[in-house]
């Protein structure tokens, strides 16, 4: 007899009414599991993002339904109460509407209803980024703590800001991070923050000045490493565009711990630590935040997807 799918590794989320299924729904990948009401996450899948010009929602909750098939497929025994979907672009979580997706191709569609009509649950909705910093907030690297920015470095700069314990959304507006200006590292007025400190800019800015091709910020870390004068003083102007863009969050918020995810974060100390004392520079009186790597890592958007589903069964009448 076949044994059903073991849970994955991963954070367990606790005790809960109810099963819940959650999906994340990225630019590339598509993450989909089940977590049981224990808290275990089960049948964790990743599959490509569906593309599709003339239908690109629509096509997403295609395979959004297909996954909860298999996944149902795969758990019999499991009786979700509620899901949850988190997708990229601008978000309107209190309305249910993806607002834009530039990569992607929806404009204002009503995720919430839809996918509430073809899965038959009820369905939290959010975004990706934001739903990862709440999920670090509750699990991750910022437990405990209310008042928290999540930078998620990459090929761009995406963010989630924390309040109180809450995901400012500003109806959808809120946390486009990677367009906050900063000073440009040529000195010439200012840049906006992934064009000087994403993984993608730290890769182009090195080709741009070196004349050498590189394949990626890994390089030009290795690069820096050997002491490579250019290497270092773009990854120095990352760092350094990193840390302005902190430091005002930490006067205009109070922001008491931020936290770093996307591949960037993967340089570990060797990014982090001269971040810290570059905003421990800047700073005068202001309480220094807490800077550190996600805990969650990938699966962050996923976790944060449960959450929000969970939340849904005590007001459906659910209880332990």
């Amino acid at each position: 007899m076949p044994t059903a799918p073991a849970a994955t590794d991963g954070p367990n989320l606790g005790p809960a009414p109810a099963a819940v299924f959650a999906f994340d729904v990225g630019g590339t990948d598509l993450k989909a599991a089940v977590i049981d009401s224990s808290g275990a996450i089960m049948g964790l899948r990743r599959s490509r993002t569906p593309l599709d010009k003339s239908r690109p929602a629509e096509a997403v909750l295609d395979r959004v339904e297909d996954l909860v098939s298999q996944l149902s497929r795969d758990f019999p025994k499991m009786r979700p109460g509620a899901a949850g979907l988190v997708v990229p672009g601008l978000v309107d979580p209190d309305a249910g509407i993806g607002i834009l997706s530039a990569n992607l191709g929806w404009r204002d569609y009503p995720f919430a209803v839809e996918a509430e009509r073809r899965l038959g649950l009820p369905v939290a909705f959010g975004h990706d980024v934001g739903s990862a910093g709440y999920a670090e907030v509750q699990l991750g690297a910022a437990r405990s703590l209310s008042d928290v920015v999540v930078m998620i470095l990459g090929t761009g700069i995406a963010g989630a800001v924390l309040t109180d314990g809450r995901v400012v959304t500003a109806g959808g507006y809120a946390g486009e991070l990677g367009h906050a200006l900063v000073p440009a590292p040529d000195g010439q007025a200012s840049c906006i923050l992934e064009s000087a400190a994403s993984a993608g800019a730290i890769a182009r800015r090195y080709t741009q000045l070196s004349g050498n091709m590189v394949h990626g910020a890994r390089a030009v870390l290795e690069l820096a490493r050997a002491q490579d004068g250019t290497a270092r003083q773009v990854w120095a102007d990352a760092v350094n565009a990193l840390a302005f863009s902190i430091v005002q969050f930490v006067n205009i918020l109070g922001t008491e711990a931020v936290v770093i995810g996307g591949g960037l974060s993967e340089a570990g100390d060797e990014l982090l630590a001269p971040l810290r004392l570059r905003v421990d520079e800047l700073l005068t009186f202001q309480r220094r935040p807490l800077i550190v790597k996600s805990q969650l890592g990938q699966n962050g958007g996923l976790i944060g997807a449960a959450l929000k589903a969970r939340a849904l069964l005590a007001p459906l009448g659910m209880s332990t």
